[in-house]
């Protein structure tokens, strides 16, 4: 989700932000109304993820959270 005050990402910080996410798979994401969902944090390790989400659900235990694997996938690019 991005906030209207931020301003754009440029080529190069979309890079670094593709890389760092491609360095930890491991998502808690928020579910909201509407079919949203909000990304919470990312760790290297599933079970890093799994302890923050123990302590998220104990501060807020009627949050909806839940953990995801996303691997960031490289387009492949053709010089067709």
């Amino acid at each position: 989700m991005i906030s209207a005050s931020q301003p754009s990402a440029t080529v190069g910080d979309s890079f670094v932000r593709s890389y760092r996410d491609r360095l930890s798979p491991w998502c808690i994401i928020q579910l909201l109304p509407k079919m949203q969902r909000r990304v919470v944090a990312r760790f290297r390790r599933r079970n890093d993820a799994t302890e923050h989400l123990r302590v998220l659900k104990r501060l807020n235990p009627i949050g909806n959270y839940e953990i995801v694997f996303d691997p960031a996938v490289e387009e492949l690019v053709t010089g067709e």
